[in-house]
């Protein structure tokens, strides 16, 4: 009897240390390909210049990424699919909810500077669902000892893709105003005689800034960097009334005709329109989201998914084409990660303390809740059964450091953006360590949530 439970306990060790073993590899993989960004981009070194980098990143963008999701998307997604995986982009919003929620307890225990309180909200609410999670699926996948099962890598690039429309939405409307800069600060820092503002180069423009949104220079419109909203919505002084650019609200006279004729649009209606106008909602169509909305047309057409995937199909060359052009996704973001953090931190006025409060509450606060929903949403039967890659993705989006795509915004709306790249240096520092400890967790758990 010794002998059998000394064996038993035997084989329950083995085990441990091999499901520790296969949590940890696939991370210590990314972490090499960091380290390789790293020593090719450190000043100091410089074998590989920021230009190349920057080119990089671009290649991803445009071509590597829209690759990755045509084709492992397009072929996954069918209409049947779409009806089983709607939790996925609800998870999304649902993350962002509570994330903002913490966010709003990280102001109110930190106490940032009062310009950056709604800057604080959105660092801690907006997670990296694209880029990150797609490499730590391909890494996990890629592992012999896979614990998700055949297809891994498909199902799980379908997934993450899938949900990545709703935070590019979310990014280019609420991220985008919510990033606005503050009106005291604005009227602070244009008060005062005017200076011209100096053009920034592409040598001294941050690597962040540029590396989920390349181009983003090309982007900028007239009331980008201003407080537009504040402008509209709050009555303001007569001396930032000069300084602010003219705005037309498109009042008519009652005098007009058309005014007798019809109706005069209520003010707050006319406000909420011209906000609506400058929301640059054209911008969500980029090549990752054009890429899933093939996808996700091409598949859900049974005839025209036909001519695309399938050994037999008449495009089948196109597609495997684009595969061999995404196989080089995940390598490339993994050094451009580590060029952005060769970098090192900028100066930045947030604070020590409101720093590790936002670190704290998006890595290891909100995955501990993010485990409640998932849970939660698994006894209410709203979760695919079955599924453990389905499950991992769910949590992936809780876990992820803050969203690199913030820093380009930061850099459009001309607001915290030493801030953003100093916050999101030391968030995916201290991410690879978090990142190991969940995905243990995680592994451990899928067999019970």
């Amino acid at each position: 009897m010794s002998g059998y439970m000394a064996a038993l306990y035997e084989n329950k060790m083995m085990s441990s240390g091999e499901n520790l073993l296969t949590a940890i590899v696939p991370l210590m993989k990314l972490l090499s390909l960091i380290v390789i960004g790293l020593v090719l981009a450190h000043p100091k070194a410089q074998m590989i210049p920021r230009e190349t980098f920057r080119l990089l990143s671009k290649l991803v963008f445009a071509l590597f990424l829209p690759c990755l999701i045509f084709t492992e998307l397009g072929e996954s997604i069918t209409l049947q699919n779409i009806a089983l995986w709607w939790f996925i982009p609800v998870n999304v919003l649902v993350s962002t909810v509570i994330g903002c929620f913490l966010g709003v307890a990280v102001v109110l225990i930190c106490r940032p500077p009062p310009q950056f309180n709604r800057f604080t909200i959105i660092m801690t609410a907006f997670g990296n669902t694209g880029n990150l999670p797609l490499a730590i699926v391909g890494s996990v996948c890629h592992t012999k000892d896979s614990p998700f099962g055949p297809h891994c890598h498909s199902k799980g690039v379908a997934y993450v893709s899938f949900a990545q429309w709703v935070a590019v939405i979310l990014v280019y409307t609420l991220v985008y105003h919510m990033m606005e800069p503050p009106m005291q600060y604005y009227e602070i820092v244009e008060e005062g005689t005017e200076i011209e503002e100096q053009p920034v180069s592409n040598v001294s423009r941050p690597l962040l800034v540029e590396a989920e949104w390349p181009g983003i220079e090309e982007k900028e419109t007239e009331h980008s960097k201003t407080p537009f909203i504040a402008r509209i919505f709050h009555s303001i002084s007569s001396l930032s009334q000069t300084t602010f650019p003219d705005i037309d609200l498109g009042e008519r006279s009652l005098s007009s005709p058309r005014s007798i004729q019809c109706l005069a649009e209520p003010r707050v209606v006319r406000r909420i329109r011209i906000v609506v106008e400058q929301t640059p909602v054209q911008h969500i169509l980029q090549p990752p989201t054009i890429a899933s909305l093939l996808a996700i047309i091409i598949g859900m057409v049974p005839q025209l998914k036909a001519f695309f995937f399938g050994y037999d199909a008449p495009l089948s060359f196109v597609t495997d084409s684009l595969e061999i052009l995404a196989g080089a996704m995940v390598p490339s973001v993994m050094l451009i990660l580590g060029g952005m953090l060769a970098e090192g931190p900028k100066d930045s006025t947030l604070g020590l303390r409101t720093t590790i409060g936002i670190t704290v509450a998006r890595l290891l606060v909100l995955p501990l809740l993010g485990i409640g929903v998932v849970a939660l949403a698994d006894k209410l039967h709203l979760l695919v059964q079955g599924d453990a890659m389905y499950r991992f993705v769910l949590l992936l989006q809780y876990t992820t450091p803050s969203a690199i795509l913030l820093g380009a915004i930061a850099s459009l709306r001309g607001y915290a953006v030493k801030e953003a790249s100093a916050l999101l240096f030391w968030q995916h520092v201290f991410a690879l360590f978090s990142l190991s400890l969940y995905i243990i967790i995680y592994f451990k758990l899928l067999t019970y949530i």
